[in-house]
């Protein structure tokens, strides 16, 4: 048998669409994760971009569990001594639902050049509607 290593030139990236309706953030995070990296395929390259490029749709619906909706909190930081700010998961659910999952999955990269990357092919958007019908997405169930 013998090892074969993607080359970048030849990795066919497809387009997946994932209703985020229902679903638990975590494990909808992770499996998108899985998708963009390519841990799906059987061409998987650590080193190369072999992940699918992947539309999330319905943002604002998706699901928790426990209190996290009040206990988890994002901070950020202006730079400034007592600059920090901090949201919970409510305030950002009801602001910002694409940033939740953005945020959710990069948890779920490795911290490299990579991961900057993968990153920019998840697309992610609050309602039903989004604009990439022409790469013809195909939708699967998590």
């Amino acid at each position: 048998m013998k090892t074969v290593s993607a080359k970048p030139e030849e990795v066919n990236h497809k387009w997946i669409v994932v209703d985020a309706e229902g679903q638990v953030l975590g494990r909808l995070a992770s499996r998108v994760a899985q998708i963009l990296r390519g841990k799906d395929k059987p061409n998987f390259t650590p080193h190369v971009d072999t992940g699918d490029f992947v539309v999330v749709i319905n943002a604002e619906k998706v699901k928790t569990t426990g209190r996290k909706l009040d206990n988890k909190h994002y901070y950020t930081h202006s730079g400034y001594a007592g600059g920090i700010h901090s949201k919970s998961l409510r305030e950002m659910l009801d602001r910002k639902p694409e940033e939740v999952i953005k945020l959710a999955v990069k948890g779920m990269l490795p911290k490299n050049r990579l991961n900057r990357r993968v990153l920019t092919k998840l697309k992610v958007y609050a309602g039903p509607e989004h604009p990439h019908q022409a790469q013809k997405p195909e939708e699967i169930k998590l």
